[in-house]
């Protein structure tokens, strides 16, 4: 029993090593009670853009947490909660929810990251209940957006202004994170049942349900592997050579309790980055209002390098 008890000790502080040493924080200064969910991170101008649960609207800052300022006003082009964000060319693409049980709507935004200016603008209200939750975006400006309270996966042909069921089997239900191949050829979707592989132009879905990749929320394309965010920390699911397959496993960071419920990120180069403690569990989003404001802390921004 004393082995075991210095074997997990020692477990234990090889994890906790290993997470310092390989990662990084920034303290922010936005609001305390921001409520952060998506997040995207510009590669040409450094830049970071944070969506907001509970304010509605996106902010923006240089990556060293300097310049703090709001990206889009609340409520500004009809922006509502703030959800999965990503960055192409010049383009932010951004989703909101108005987390109504009833008649709720999603709005999808794109803007520019220059200018601020708005380039397009999806609104719907998905009968009986629509929930967008995230979005991947291919070369050929194809927009994927998944619905978490349904079986259905979204289509945006740009510059088509219809979005379109692309998609639409349990095999995908209650899709969260979202991610593409470099290639374009393969889609991945953090469904309940694991992560499920899907060839983009036969729509053909070319793995076996796989409940060890279950309870994923953001997730990303890196290396012919996907990095995604689960309760416990962030893992890295490796594929095999077409891509179609999970064959290995690894736990990148494993959350302690200075971790409060970080949810999606981004990657640039070989870097990933998110908000360590977004503090989902002092939010009510039914009433929009924060739980304890005394509980309230300053975001910090992660960073951590992924070691191949």
């Amino acid at each position: 029993m004393q082995n075991l008890l210095l074997f997990l000790l020692l477990f234990l502080t090889i994890i906790s090593c290993r997470t310092q040493s390989d990662s990084q924080t920034v303290n922010l200064t936005f609001e305390k009670d921001l409520i952060p969910e998506g997040i995207a991170v510009d590669a040409r101008s450094g830049k970071l853009f944070l969506s907001s649960l509970r304010k509605n609207k996106i902010v923006t800052s240089e990556i060293d947490g300097r310049n703090a300022t709001d990206f889009i006003e609340s409520n500004q082009y009809d922006y509502q909660s703030g959800f999965g964000m990503t960055i192409k060319g010049d383009t932010l693409y951004a989703l909101s929810n108005s987390l109504q049980k009833q008649n709720n709507t999603s709005v999808l935004l794109l803007l520019n990251t220059k200018t601020r200016q708005l380039i397009a603008r999806y609104k719907t209200d998905i009968a009986p209940y629509g929930y967008l939750n995230d979005l991947a975006v291919s070369a050929s400006n194809q927009i994927f957006v998944t619905d978490s309270e349904s079986n259905k996966i979204y289509l945006i042909k740009r510059p088509d202004k219809n979005i379109e069921v692309y998609l639409d089997t349990v095999a995908v239900g209650h899709s969260n994170g979202i991610a593409i191949s470099d290639d374009n050829t393969r889609l991945y979707l953090a469904s309940v049942n694991g992560i499920r592989v899907v060839d983009v132009q036969t729509k053909k879905i070319l793995n076996q349900p796989d409940k060890a990749s279950a309870g994923i929320d953001g997730m990303k394309f890196y290396r012919n592997s996907l990095i995604g965010m689960v309760e416990k920390g962030l893992m890295r699911y490796f594929l095999n050579e077409d891509g179609t397959k999970i064959v290995g496993i690894k736990e990148l960071i494993h959350f302690d309790a200075t971790f409060q419920s970080p949810t999606t990120f981004d990657i640039v180069g070989d870097t990933v980055y998110f908000i360590k403690n977004v503090q989902l569990a002092n939010f009510n989003d039914h009433t929009n209002e924060v739980i304890d404001t005394r509980k309230l802390e300053s975001l910090v921004l992660l960073k951590y390098k992924i070691e191949d």
